[in-house]
């Protein structure tokens, strides 16, 4: 048990992110022209929408698992995250999404996820889902935003852009500036 307690006090005890990259200083992207909002095609969306739909199907199945199992993933597997790469171009003030694929060497976890999204071309971020928890009452927790670690990771990251799904219709964003800081929410239009 003290074991565990060491590793939770290193991990943290909230949701984390595995991740390949580092988790230093923020990235600067000095390559990137400036933009002020990120444009998502509908049909981009729906495809994120059916994959958070097909990795968060089982989520009230959830009731009689206790939060720390649910966050160490050591019980039954449900749900999972999902992790996907974004391409798309720049223009004036505009970050256009064009489109979104899977992470190569995707692994997922119930409450994190891992994977690569090198040799995309037209590569501009990356997005997530954010499943459901239980609560002991068996209702939906949802984490209804980027989380601090989510923000951690993607300042360390070379995306200029991450979004998370939290829900089949809701989604947060942040995008890098040139110089690495983060603006966070960044407004997001689905067209």
């Amino acid at each position: 048990m003290r074991a565990l307690l060491a590793l939770l006090a290193c991990v943290g005890v909230g949701r984390w992110a595995l991740d390949t990259r580092s988790a230093h200083a923020p990235h600067p992207t000095p390559h990137a022209p400036p933009f002020a909002v990120v444009v998502l095609p509908r049909a981009v969306r729906d495809s994120m929408r059916a994959r958070w739909e097909e990795n968060n199907r089982h989520w009230d199945e959830l009731s009689d698992v206790n939060t720390l199992t649910q966050m160490l993933g050591t019980g039954k597997p449900t749900q999972r995250e999902y992790l996907g790469c974004l391409w798309g171009t720049i223009s004036r003030d505009t970050l256009w999404i064009r489109g979104a694929s899977a992470a190569h060497d995707l692994k997922q976890l119930q409450f994190a996820v891992a994977g690569s999204c090198d040799g995309v071309a037209q590569f501009v971020g990356t997005w997530h889902t954010h499943p459901y928890r239980a609560d002991s009452g068996g209702r939906a927790l949802k984490e209804r935003e980027l989380s601090r670690r989510d923000l951690e990771t993607f300042a360390s990251a070379r995306d200029l852009v991450t979004i998370v799904m939290w829900d089949s219709d809701s989604l947060d964003a942040a995008a890098k500036r040139r110089d690495g800081t983060l603006l966070h929410p960044v407004p997001l239009a689905v067209r």
